[in-house]
């Protein structure tokens, strides 16, 4: 048996189902999680059996912390005996964390009955504060459900008023142990969206968020979700992005193209990188962050989620897998000081990117006077570069223009252009600077 690798602080979301967890499932998956340098692995167990030990106990001897996602339903409750028996089962097991219900800020996860009714977030607890004790006196972390980002019931404010329900009823041993979970997708923004929370954003409100404003729909969700932590009970739980990345074909911001794989690959090595300090293109992630578990490692044919499964039921595999591979076996000797666009330059075969040349032109919410084709027109004729709006697609250029002036354009967007390796100049939006 190989050595552990190094721990990390990022891993992935197993399978979407129950059906993988045979020996042979061990030996192959421990082997690539290992070769991926990934030391996290959620595991969606099933509500009436336990997963097998001797794959819990495989995992957890190649080096990999299992948490378990149990999505318990709100309308037909599991037997408390039952559950503090697979409980006590997984601890002796050496499993940790473990993750009671799924989303439910969602009306899909409550019968519509249920949800009508007043009070859901105390409805809710009345659900979760049993279960969730049984786990922490059977020896694990109970985590609070991951919920839908934004959601039918806005998350912040369902999170905010749970933990303050939950220190209301004096359970304070359990919020003492109590660990929060995230679906954290950094859809087609830079993974800066929404970084500082409600304290550097004040003005984004549940459902509404200014165009000079950014929110928590993106990667630092846990921004967020620690600033409703701290104001409930006073201090900053634990967190764990329980499923995580950039997904193919997200579209979360209209005013940039879907994701595509070469941004896929991109900008999930740049979520890695700064779960492990790598980075210094982005703000660093907060120490309450204990991993990102990357969706999805892979499934099965015909599933829905196939198309972002790293690992395909064919064999293939995603383009960030090789990349991964390449980053985890050389961490160890790369230095913590690295330039702005090397670790992203292999992302284009032979260093060659689709776009050479590429005129970012300032959306409306950039907070820049309107340019008129006049504006720029001498400058398209000289330099006949790509044109457009979005950031991202801007990331596949060689060099990339930016008309703007640096008081008008987000660092955000710059820092992604430069964490993508583009060569990057800025020009102010006056005609007489653009046009020279």
């Amino acid at each position: 048996m190989s050595a552990s690798p190094k721990i990390s602080h990022y891993g992935f979301y197993y399978f979407p189902d129950v059906l993988h967890y045979t020996e042979n499932d061990l030996r192959t998956w421990t082997d690539e999680l290992n070769a991926l340098g990934a030391s996290w692995l959620t595991l969606l167990a099933p509500t009436d059996r336990a997963i097998p030990e001797a794959f819990i106990r495989g995992l957890i001897a190649r080096g990999i912390q299992p948490i378990l996602h149990l999505p318990l339903s709100t309308s037909h409750s599991a037997r408390p005996e039952d559950l503090f028996v697979l409980f006590n089962a997984y601890a002796r097991w050496g499993v940790k964390y473990i993750a009671l219900f799924d989303r439910p800020n969602l009306l899909a996860n409550w019968s519509p009955s249920n949800w009508a009714k007043n009070n859901l977030v105390e409805r809710f607890l009345d659900l979760f504060i049993p279960i969730a004790e049984d786990a922490r006196q059977a020896g694990l972390t109970p985590v609070f459900p991951p919920l839908e980002p934004g959601g039918d019931y806005w998350d912040t404010a369902f999170l905010l008023a749970a933990l303050q329900g939950i220190q209301r009823r004096g359970n304070s041993d359990l919020l003492n142990q109590l660990a929060l979970s995230a679906y954290a997708w950094s859809g087609n923004r830079s993974p800066n969206w929404g970084v500082g929370g409600p304290e550097r954003w004040p003005r984004t409100r549940p459902y509404a968020t200014p165009n000079d404003s950014e929110d928590h729909l993106g990667f630092r969700i846990f921004d967020w979700y620690l600033a409703c932590s701290e104001a409930a009970i006073g201090k900053r739980c634990p967190i764990i992005l329980i499923a995580a990345g950039s997904l193919i074909g997200n579209q979360i911001d209209p005013r940039s193209p879907a994701v595509d794989i070469q941004a896929h690959t991109w900008q999930n090595m740049t979520l890695i990188q700064l779960m492990e300090g790598r980075s210094q293109e982005y703000e660093p992630v907060p120490q309450e962050v204990l991993c990102c578990n990357f969706w999805l490692l892979s499934t099965s044919e015909g599933d829905k989620e196939m198309n972002n499964s790293w690992y395909k039921p064919d064999r293939s595999q995603l383009p960030v897998v090789g990349q991964l591979k390449e980053w985890a076996a050389n961490r160890d000797s790369q230095t913590n000081l690295q330039t702005k666009s090397a670790p992203y330059s292999k992302y284009f075969p032979n260093g060659l990117r689709p776009i050479s040349h590429y005129l970012l032109l300032p959306s409306p919410d950039w907070g820049v006077a309107d340019l008129h084709l006049e504006t720029i027109r001498p400058f398209i004729d000289k330099y006949q570069p790509t044109i457009g709006f979005s950031p991202l697609e801007a990331s596949h250029a060689k060099k990339v223009t930016v008309i703007g002036g640096i008081s008008g354009v987000q660092d955000s967007i710059i820092d992604g252009l430069l964490a993508a390796g583009c060569i990057v100049e800025q020009i102010s939006g006056d005609g007489m600077n653009v046009a020279s």
